[in-house]
């Protein structure tokens, strides 16, 4: 009897592409996978612990899948990824139905505790060496295929719980990067994103990020290349030389994440740069490409964050004008160097510095949008518009939502067209 699996996938993109992994790891095995949780041999719901409340989210769905267990009690039910690897055993305290804990590092050993026969298997050892050489993610059609370079991650900023979830960094070869960008094309994707928490810290025997783009860049049939997220630390001039060797195969697009404008909170969140480098360092990515589009996080509250120090980080988005943040108020998480620390925010305060930022990022957001009106841009074709079935959707280079009339345009084209209109966070090019 053929076993069937389902995912259920929380958190970012790195979450995705181990989704991805854990399912053709399954599936090469003769699995299949299952349209719901109520039809499957397995679930698995595959965590994050960046914040908390995607913690609170996991024991809630837990408590829903409760049923099916009762219900079939050789269905087998998991936690895999950077919750499993956090809580391990304090997990099976409070949800002892739950069978199987899987750290972000032990999935090639999934077979092996699905056929065990003891009640329930913890595997959250961390590695110094798997990156899943050898193995293919099992995508789903679309035009973008993530393809994870690196893991885990040695920048330690100190209200983040990655390198204790996923460990220390660990590249993989670009030979391997290459042969599965080959496989995600032949597959049909036409767009790839490389993945890594800090992405352009890759490493691999002294080659570096930079040499891994152009390796990319001779592989046939992929129209475009994006990555997400580097850190400002290792961007560098070689870097922005490739992107504009290779623009816009290349997209002309960076998330540069800021987190704070304020030296002393930069500081004490240990990001390892200045208010000044920063600025320094987009000036350099505008020197090179001036049309560069650049997106961003920012974090309000982080202890000991004064008026004048978020006035700071008002003063870094008015200079560079960022095309779009993710921005959210800071949340402790246990194990963190911040989580001791004193000199809290009140959440009244959270709130009303992150309605100041958003309202000021969406005024950015909007003139940066406008300003391409009358611009002709490249648009990578994704999908029929939601709203209308006689419009497509794509997105720029710059990585700009792009509407526009369908015509005979089909996904995965590269049209051009002439911006007429800017709502929002999105462009329109109509007649």
């Amino acid at each position: 009897m053929i076993k069937r699996f389902y995912i259920e996938t929380y958190g970012c993109q790195m979450n995705e592409y181990d989704s991805e992994l854990l399912a053709g790891i399954l599936m090469d095995k003769g699995y299949e996978s299952a349209p719901s949780p109520e039809e499957a041999d397995i679930i698995l719901l595959n965590t994050c612990s960046v914040r908390e409340h995607a913690e609170q989210k996991i024991h809630s769905r837990l408590g829903e899948l409760k049923y099916l267990k009762d219900k079939d009690p050789a269905r087998k039910l998991g936690v895999v990824g950077c919750m499993a690897q956090n809580l391990k055993e304090g997990l099976l305290e409070s949800k002892p139905y739950v069978d199987l804990i899987l750290g972000p590092d032990s999935y090639r050993n999934i077979l092996e505790h699905l056929d065990s026969t003891d009640a329930h298997t913890i595997d959250t050892k961390l590695s110094k060496f798997e990156v899943y050489d050898g193995l293919f993610p099992a995508r789903k059609e679309g035009i973008n295929a993530w393809i994870s370079i690196m893991r885990g991650c040695n920048k330690f900023c100190s209200y983040c719980i990655v390198p204790y979830t996923r460990g220390r960094e660990r590249s993989r070869s670009i030979e391997s990067i290459v042969n599965e960008a080959k496989r995600s094309v032949n597959l049909g994707f036409v767009e790839i994103t490389l993945l890594g928490q800090n992405v352009n810290s890759y490493d691999h025997e002294g080659k570096r990020f930079p040499e891994l783009l152009i390796a990319l860049t001779n592989v046939q049939g992929i129209r475009r290349i994006r990555y997400t997220s580097p850190h400002p630390q290792d961007v560098d001039e070689e870097l922005m030389k490739v992107h504009a060797d290779y623009k816009p195969l290349i997209a002309n697009h960076i998330h540069l994440p800021l987190q704070s404008g304020s030296d002393a909170v930069l500081k004490a969140m240990n990001r390892t740069y200045t208010q000044s480098h920063y600025l320094k360092l987009v000036d350099m990515i505008r020197k090179y490409l001036p049309d560069m589009g650049i997106t961003t996080d920012i974090i309000v509250g982080f202890p000991g964050e004064t008026e004048a120090d978020f006035r700071e980080t008002l003063h870094v988005m008015n200079s560079v004008r960022y095309d779009s943040a993710f921005t959210f108020k800071y949340s402790p998480r246990p194990y963190t160097k911040a989580w001791d620390m004193e000199d809290k925010v009140s959440e009244s305060e959270k709130s009303l510095r992150l309605t100041e930022l958003i309202r000021l990022q969406k005024k950015h957001t909007l003139e940066n949008y406008r300003n391409l009106i009358g611009k002709e841009v490249e648009i990578l074709v994704e999908a029929p518009s939601k709203r209308d079935p006689n419009e497509m959707k794509g997105r720029t280079a710059c990585n700009k939502i792009t509407v526009f009339p369908a015509g005979a345009y089909q996904a995965k084209d590269l049209v051009k067209r002439t911006i007429t209109d800017a709502q929002g966070i999105t462009l329109f090019s109509r007649p």
